[in-house]
C-alpha cells in the first residue's frame, strides 16, 4: 500500500525528491528508499551510525519529521550540493573591488542552489562622493541591478533557482528609492526586499516626529517618520514589496547578540542571520501527530511530539557536519554556532482535528502551548546533545542566558543550559513549507490556515491526454473518510474568509517561542482601505512581531486562485465547502525538468556559405522514461558578429526546452524564418536562413534521439499558446515550471500548488 496520501504527493517525490541516475531511472524506488537513504547519510555522523539509523527512519516515516527539500533531495546522493537551504552573505564593503568580491561569492553560493540574503545599506547613496576619482557614487540599487542580472544568467545555465533577499535600513539616504524600485515591473525580478524597521524609527511614525536619513555620520535628508511609513505602506500596498523586519527587536532578542549583529534574512524572512550564516530548516508535521481527529477525546500526542522533536533536533545538528558549503567562512560559521531552524507544518490541520478555528482565541492559545512545548524539547534536546558532543564552540553560559529571548525561557530549561551548555545556539524557526507540505500529502503549510479545501488541476498525461484531479487538504479528506461528504462544521475557515487580524494572532501567538522568526502571509482583501491594511503592520508591531509581509491581490500582483462557491451560506448552514479552481483549461506538465548533474548530448557543426567561421550546435537531452527528449541548447562561434543573437537564441530555446510538453514546434518556428537578402543552398537543398539552417540541426537531432519521427513530423504551433477567454474569473499569473495558473502566495513566497514550484527555491 502506498505511503502517500494523495497522488500529487507521490508526483511531488518523484520530481523533486526521489534519487536518480543521470538517465532518470529511480535509484529511490519507493519513498522509503528515500528516507532511508536520508536517515543513512545523517547517522554516519554518529559513533553508533546503524542504531541512529534505526531511530531517524523512524522519524521520516510516514511523513512526520519533514526536512526541508535540499536535505530530503540532496542526502546520501554524494552530490556536489549543500543541505542548507539559504544563506546570509558577507558584509558588502564600500568599495567597487569588495563589491564585486561579494557578487562572486554570491555567484559560487546560487550554483550550489542556496538562496542569499544581502544587506544593501552598507553601500554610500547615490550621488555620494567617490574619493580619488573624481565621480558620484551610482547607489546601492545600481549594484542591486547587477546582483539580479548574475542571477538570472546563474538560472539560464540551468542551476537549481535561487532566491535572493534584499534588505536597507529606514535610515539610509536611498530607502525611497528602495522602497519604489519594484514600481517598474521588470526591475529586480529576482529579489524579494523588505526594510529593517528600528525602534527609534516605529516611535517617530507613532508620535508623527522627524527621522533623518543619514550615511557615515552625514545627514543627508530629514523627511517626516510618518511620510516615509506611509510610502512603505503605499508599495506594498499596490504591488505587495517591499516587506518589513522589525531589525531591533531581532538582535535584541538574539540568542548570540553577544558575538553577532544581524542586518539581514534568508528569502522569506525566517531565518534572520549574521554574515555567512546558513539556515538549516525542518518542520514537524503536527497534523500526523493527533490522535482521535474530530472527536471529544482528540489532541495532540505530547509524548511523540516530545519524541520526535528530540530526534529531528538530533538530525539536523548532524547535518552541520555532513553538509558541504559553497564558501569556507559559511562552514566556519554554521560549526561555530550550529544554528538549525526547527519549524512546524500543518498547523491549521492540526487545530481543524482539535475542532478550532483558526484565528480564534482557543486557537491562538493552543498554539502558545504546542510551540512552548516544541521549544521546551528543542533546547532540553539540545543540552543532551551537548553532554554528549559539546556546546557550540563560541557558547558562553551568562552571556546566552542574558540574551532577550532566553530570559523568556522556563527556569528549569535555563539551569539545564546553566550547567551542561547547549550543542545549539538556536534552534526554532518557521519555514515556508509549500513544496513539503503537498508532498507530505497537501497538509496545511508551515503555521499558514487551509488555502483552500480543495481545488482541480489538469494533469497532461504522457500519451498526450489530460485527467482532471482534485487535490484535497489532509483534514478535509480525514473528515471526508471519517464523515462521507457530510457538511464541514463551521470552524473549517481557510485563507479567503479569515480577517487579517486573525493571521496577525496566530503569527504573534507562533512567534514568542521562536527564536529566530517565521515566514508568514497575511492574506488581505483585494477591497481593503489603505488605513486598515497599515493598522495590519502596526498590530504586527504592537503584538510583538519580528516582521510583516502581506498579500492583497490586485492587478499588479494577481489573482492567485479563484474560488467559488457552491452556494451563499457558509460552511455549517447546508453548503459544501469552497473549491479552488484555476479556471481555464491550463496544462500541469507531468516530468517538470530539473537538470541532472550530467546529460547526454551531441554535437553539430554547421558551416554557412559566406561566413568566415562555422557555428557549433550542443543539443544536451534528459531521458524521462526510458526516451530522451531536449533539454539545453548552447550555439557558438567565433565570428564576434553572431555574438549576441546566438547567446539570446541559445537562452530562448533551452528555456522552452525545459518547460516540459511537445517542444518540436521550436523546429517548424526556426525553419520558417526567411532572411530578406537570400538564403543558401546546403548539401543540395535551399535554406532560407542561417535560423533556419539551425531549425534543421536541431530537427536532426530530435529525429535521430526518437523525439519526433522523421523530418517535417514535428508541431506546427506551440500547444500552450491557448486563447485565453478574458470574460472568466480572475486568475493567478502563469506557474514558471508547469504552466499552470496555480500560484498562491505561501509564507511570502509565490509557490505552484500543481507541481511544487517556489520562488524561494
Amino acid at each position: 500500500m502506498s505511503r502517500f496520501a494523495a497522488p500529487i504527493a507521490e508526483q511531488i517525490w518523484d520530481m523533486k525528491y526521489r534519487f536518480k541516475n543521470a538517465d532518470g531511472s529511480p535509484i529511490d524506488v519507493t519513498v522509503e528508499d528515500s528516507w532511508r537513504r536520508i536517515a543513512r547519510d545523517l547517522a554516519r555522523a554518529e559513533k553508533d551510525p546503524a542504531a541512529w539509523e534505526v531511530k531517524f527512519y523512524e522519524a521520516l516515516e510516514d511523513f512526520k519529521y519533514l526536512p526541508a527539500g535540499r536535505i530530503t533531495a540532496g542526502a546520501g546522493t554524494a552530490r556536489q550540493v549543500t543541505l542548507f537551504n539559504c544563506f546570509v552573505m558577507g558584509t558588502v564593503p564600500d568599495s567597487m573591488s569588495g563589491i564585486f568580491d561579494m557578487l562572486k561569492e554570491a555567484a559560487l553560493t546560487m550554483q550550489q542552489g542556496g538562496g542569499i540574503g544581502y544587506d544593501f545599506s552598507t553601500i554610500r547613496p547615490r550621488g555620494a562622493d567617490v574619493k580619488g576619482v573624481a565621480a558620484d557614487a551610482s547607489g546601492p540599487l545600481s549594484f542591486m541591478d547587477v546582483w539580479d542580472a548574475m542571477c538570472r544568467t546563474i538560472m539560464s545555465a540551468g542551476s537549481r533557482r535561487g532566491a535572493m533577499m534584499a534588505t536597507m535600513r529606514c535610515d539610509h539616504p536611498d530607502v525611497e528609492d528602495f522602497i519604489t524600485a519594484k514600481a517598474d515591473s521588470a526591475r529586480l525580478r529576482m529579489f524579494n526586499m523588505s526594510v529593517l524597521i528600528t525602534d527609534p524609527f516605529m516611535e517617530a511614525v507613532k508620535a508623527d516626529g522627524s527621522w533623518e536619513l543619514v550615511f557615515d555620520g552625514k545627514v543627508y535628508q530629514t523627511v517626516q517618520a510618518r511620510d516615509l511609513w506611509n510610502k512603505i505602506m503605499q508599495a506594498t500596498y499596490d504591488y505587495a514589496e517591499p516587506g518589513v523586519i522589525f531589525i531591533d527587536r531581532i538582535n535584541k532578542s538574539n540568542n548570540l547578540n553577544y558575538v553577532e549583529q544581524i542586518a539581514a534574512t534568508n528569502p522569506c524572512g525566517e531565518q534572520p542571520l549574521p554574515p555567512y550564516g546558513a539556515c538549516l530548516l525542518g518542520s514537524v508535521n503536527l497534523a500526523r501527530l493527533v490522535t482521535n481527529p474530530f472527536e471529544t477525546n482528540a489532541e495532540l500526542d505530547p509524548e511523540a511530539l516530545k519524541e520526535l522533536v528530540g530526534t529531528a533536533v538530533r538530525m539536523m545538528d548532524n547535518v552541520v557536519d555532513v553538509s558541504k558549503f559553497p564558501l569556507d567562512a559559511q562552514a566556519q560559521e554554521a560549526k561555530n554556532k550550529r544554528r538549525i531552524g526547527l519549524g512546524v507544518t500543518g498547523l491549521a490541520d492540526a487545530l481543524l482535528m482539535l475542532g478550532l478555528r483558526y484565528g480564534s482565541d482557543e486557537a491562538a492559545r493552543q498554539t502558545d502551548r504546542w510551540l512552548h512545548a516544541i521549544a521546551r524539547a528543542a533546547y532540553l534536546a539540545s543540552v543532551d546533545l551537548a553532554k554528549e558532543k559539546g556546546a557550540f564552540p563560541l557558547f558562553d553560559a551568562e552571556a546566552y542566558l542574558a540574551s532577550g529571548n532566553m530570559m523568556n525561557m522556563d527556569e528549569d530549561v535555563r539551569n539545564a543550559i546553566r550547567e551542561n551548555g547547549i550543542r545549539n545556539a538556536l534552534l526554532t524557526s518557521i519555514a515556508p513549507t509549500g513544496t513539503i507540505s503537498l508532498y507530505a500529502g497537501n497538509v496545511s503549510s508551515g503555521i499558514e490556515p487551509v488555502f483552500a479545501y480543495a481545488y482541480t488541476r489538469k494533469v497532461l498525461q504522457k500519451d498526450g491526454s489530460r485527467t482532471e484531479e482534485e487535490v484535497v487538504d489532509y483534514a478535509v479528506q480525514l473528515w471526508r473518510d471519517k464523515f462521507g461528504e457530510k457538511t464541514l462544521p463551521e470552524y473549517f475557515v481557510n485563507a479567503q474568509t479569515l480577517a487579517p487580524s486573525d493571521h496577525v494572532k496566530m503569527q504573534a501567538a507562533a512567534q514568542k517561542w521562536i527564536d529566530s522568526s517565521i515566514s508568514k502571509t497575511i492574506n488581505c482583501p483585494e477591497d481593503i482601505s489603505f488605513d486598515d491594511f497599515k493598522d495590519v503592520y502596526m498590530q504586527a508591531w504592537d503584538q510583538g512581531c519580528k516582521g510583516c509581509t502581506t498579500y492583497r491581490p490586485n492587478d499588479v500582483t494577481g489573482s492567485v486562485l479563484s474560488v467559488s462557491e457552491s452556494s451563499e451560506k457558509a460552511p455549517g448552514e447546508g453548503a459544501e465547502a469552497p473549491q479552488a479552481t484555476t479556471g481555464a483549461d491550463v496544462v500541469y506538465m507531468s516530468d517538470p525538468l530539473d537538470r541532472p548533474q550530467s546529460l547526454e548530448g551531441s554535437t553539430y557543426k554547421l558551416k554557412w556559405p559566406d561566413s568566415e567561421h562555422a557555428i557549433y550546435l550542443t543539443i544536451n537531452d534528459i531521458i524521462i522514461g526510458g526516451h530522451r527528449r531536449p533539454f539545453e541548447v548552447f550555439i557558438n562561434s567565433k565570428n564576434m558578429e553572431h555574438y549576441a543573437w546566438t547567446l539570446a537564441l541559445t537562452r530562448m530555446i533551452s528555456a522552452v526546452f525545459r518547460r516540459g510538453g511537445d517542444v518540436s514546434f521550436v523546429v517548424e518556428e526556426l525553419k520558417a524564418v526567411f532572411d530578406p537578402r537570400g538564403g543558401a543552398w546546403v548539401q543540395g537543398k535551399y535554406i532560407p536562413s542561417i535560423l533556419a539552417a539551425i531549425g534543421g540541426v536541431i530537427e536532426t537531432h530530435m529525429v535521430k534521439t526518437g523525439f519526433i519521427e522523421g523530418e517535417g513530423m514535428g508541431l506546427k504551433s506551440d500547444p500552450k499558446a491557448e486563447v485565453v477567454n478574458l470574460t472568466e474569473a480572475p486568475r493567478g499569473k502563469a506557474c514558471p515550471s508547469c504552466g499552470e495558473y496555480s500560484l498562491q502566495m505561501v509564507e511570502g513566497c509565490m509557490t505552484c500548488t500543481s507541481c511544487g514550484f517556489s520562488k524561494c527555491g
